[in-house]
């Protein structure tokens, strides 16, 4: 049992750490389009490209996305559909009536 348990809470650590900053998770959220480019992040978010390298580095690092050389460009998308699937989940969760929220109006 424990090993299943160790199994599942990597995953939910690697997922919290790319979900625990707004840049990687607007990365996240655009990725659920399709696949993206390091430039079109750096313009859509405002941010260098050192940046946005930094944090595509930590969601490869977390093995949240995959990415494909196409020449001298890279293009990131997704690891895997059940992530996908689980991110829109998530986003679409309606927390507004959750007492930590109320906390902080």
């Amino acid at each position: 049992m424990a090993a299943v348990v160790d199994a599942s809470t990597d995953g939910l650590e690697r997922i919290g750490t790319a979900l625990a900053d707004r840049v990687r998770r607007n990365m996240l959220v655009r990725l659920l389009d399709g696949p993206a480019y390091p430039s079109e992040f750096a313009g859509l978010l405002g941010e260098s490209r050192s940046n946005v390298s930094n944090h595509l580095a930590c969601l490869r690092g977390c093995g949240l996305v995959r990415v494909t050389r196409e020449g001298r460009k890279l293009r990131y998308e997704l690891a895997d559909q059940q992530l996908a699937d689980a991110l829109r989940l998530l986003a679409e969760l309606d927390l507004r009536s959750c007492p930590a929220h109320l906390d902080r109006q």
